[in-house]
């Protein structure tokens, strides 16, 4: 039986790893997928996770007894915490990779400076406690300033991590020297990085496609096909390059794969979270129960009703959005608002 590869017996054993400071806050599957990104590169990761559970099974077993758990870890490179605190004074980069609804009551916890480090947000989702993205969170509730935060945006299942299959981030930053100290820890032989400036536009682009991901999975439930779905998708991308403007004007382009190319995997891969609960809501469903069915956190659900508002007050014509929304939180049939839908759609 061939033995289980860990993260010292990379593709390049001989590989330099760096000093750097860097931490990881959460210990679901994408929180997984990044600590296993930077043990390529870095000699220690600090990581600090949810419970003395998982932190115990990860120091007897080496990898995480819930999520990615063929993933082993070299213990050496590791140093687990499960305070807030001990980790972010340990740190020059603290990552971010909790579910939306759980971030403000990890970082409540906080009490130590934070302001100079840089905080990287992996999350997809709305700050419940708030109603807000997570760079006003830090920048509002933190004043950690935009110049001290970065944003990882997709497409990267972290499933696909796991299995070292060639993936793609964007980490979108505002300041130079960020993206080239991230770029340098999170690039790998299976990890490719590219840059960008639009750390507003990354975010919210990360949470709509989440949200169509849903109406993908409800299409697939209730029977469209490929054909549908290809249009589907093209109406999803405009909705989102409109909303986009309206939040923030920038040059972005739509197309590159930190919006189209997340939207497509997030859409389509069977590994999708979001795509799985609309798939069990159009087989028939209650939304309650399909969330009750899945064992992680769909963040498109949690995110529909903000976007939905935003949505609203800004006057924007959304159709898929507002198709979404209706099944979520009003109980709207699901084949007779998306009957309704294909008339909208071109």
């Amino acid at each position: 039986m061939a033995k289980k590869k860990t993260d010292s017996e990379s593709s390049n054993p001989k590989k330099n790893k760096k000093d750097i400071a860097v931490g990881v806050i959460g210990s679901g599957s994408f929180a997984t997928a990044i600590v296993k990104m930077l043990v390529e590169n870095c000699r220690v990761v600090h990581w600090c996770v949810r419970n003395e559970f998982v932190k115990g099974a990860i120091e007897l077993r080496g990898h995480n007894p819930t999520y990615l758990t063929a993933v082993n870890f070299n213990l050496k490179h590791l140093k687990l915490t499960t305070d807030v605190n001990e980790l972010v004074s340990s740190c020059e980069v603290v990552v971010l990779a909790t579910p939306s609804i759980y971030l403000s009551d990890t970082l409540d916890k906080m009490n130590v400076e934070c302001t100079e480090k840089v905080f990287v947000s992996a999350i997809k989702g709305i700050i419940p406690k708030v109603n807000d993205v997570v760079a006003h969170y830090l920048k509002d509730e933190f004043k950690i300033g935009f110049r001290n935060q970065a944003v990882i945006a997709g497409p990267c299942h972290a499933e696909e991590v796991a299995m070292e299959r060639l993936s793609y981030l964007t980490i979108a930053t505002v300041e130079d020297e960020v993206s080239e100290k991230l770029e340098g820890i999170f690039n790998s032989d299976f990890i490719k990085v590219h840059s960008s400036k639009d750390i507003l536009g990354n975010e919210y682009s990360a949470i709509l496609k989440n949200i169509f991901a849903i109406g993908a999975g409800i299409a697939s439930g209730l029977g469209y096909g490929d054909n549908f779905t290809a249009v589907f998708v093209s109406n999803a991308i405009r909705e989102m390059e409109t909303f986009l403007e309206s939040i923030y004007e920038a040059p972005r382009d739509v197309n590159e794969s930190a919006y189209l190319g997340d939207l497509l995997v997030t859409a389509y891969s069977l590994f999708s979270r979001n795509r799985n609960l609309g798939n069990l809501i159009g087989k028939g469903y209650t939304v309650k129960s399909a969330i009750q069915s899945m064992n992680m956190v769909a963040e498109g659900y949690y995110a529909a009703d903000s976007i939905y508002k935003t949505a609203k007050q800004k006057g924007l014509k959304l159709p898929i959005i507002d198709t979404i929304y209706g099944i979520l939180y009003e109980g709207k049939n699901a084949e007779k608002q998306f009957r309704k839908l294909t008339a909208k759609l071109n």
